[in-house]
């Protein structure tokens, strides 16, 4: 039995770390969305949002290791545990795809908007050059929870477009929300899912395939490499793969 084990059988209503870390996390972010409207999303509104929330400098360091990035992930994932709240009730199978869409992005919106001021800051952050990796990627995040609420199960390339178009038309929306209101916001979004609507019926008609453009790129830089002999050899493995029993 490991020491761990031995603790919690000693122990059974030891807290568990990991919760009490996600608590604590919280707990921060509730400080740190009143303090960065004056303060900033900087490591010093980290360190002053985490002794209001009760902690020691070191135990702040030690819960958010990369300050003011760990809190800008936390609250854009709220920001989306709070969306889901407010989309509880509607059922994504009684709507037509572009509406799914658009009452996810407003929901998303709508979500977003009840911390405004820190809001602000927290575009600030993120549109800094070295944390536009970050701020992507946690766009990416919101748009996949949106797509999975409204039902997407494609695995091929179409899950990464819709992902990747949704992040674009959320982003933004978010700063046209802050510059010009919900209003505004919301027929941006309108008028960029019209766009992808456009889009998604050309890429239905079209020959054109993606997939099919990097097989063939693929072939032809195979012939380059190998010759033209690097097709199945008759009566062979039809994969053309080279075996040990091949070699002399």
């Amino acid at each position: 039995m490991t020491a761990t084990a031995e603790t919690e059988a000693a122990d059974p209503e030891a807290p568990d770390p990991e919760a009490w870390a996600a608590r604590a996390e919280q707990q921060v972010l509730d400080e740190a969305v009143k303090i960065a409207p004056h303060a900033g999303w900087t490591w010093r509104m980290v360190k002053l949002a985490g002794r209001a929330a009760g902690f020691s400098e070191g135990e702040t360091e030690l819960l958010l290791p990369h300050g003011p990035a760990d809190l800008a992930a936390l609250l854009s994932r709220r920001h989306d545990a709070r969306a889901l709240v407010i989309l509880a009730d509607v059922d994504p199978a009684t709507l037509k795809i572009r509406e799914r869409i658009a009452r996810a992005l407003e929901a998303r919106l709508e979500a977003a908007g009840q911390d405004e001021a820190a809001l602000r800051r927290w575009i600030g952050f993120l549109v800094l050059p070295a944390n536009a990796p970050l701020g992507g990627r946690l766009a990416w995040e919101s748009a996949d929870v949106l797509w999975r609420w409204a039902g997407d199960v494609a695995t091929d390339e179409n899950h990464y477009s819709k992902r990747a178009l949704l992040a674009g038309i959320l982003s933004g929306g978010l700063a046209i929300r802050l510059s010009s209101g919900r209003g505004a916001a919301l027929r941006f979004n309108d008028r960029r899912i019209a766009d992808v609507m456009r889009f998604e019926k050309w890429k239905a008609t079209t020959k054109l395939r993606p997939g099919d453009l990097l097989a063939g790129a693929a072939h032809a830089l195979g012939r380059m490499r190998y010759g033209t002999s690097a097709h199945p050899r008759e009566g062979g493995d039809p994969s053309g793969a080279l075996r040990l029993s091949d070699v002399p």
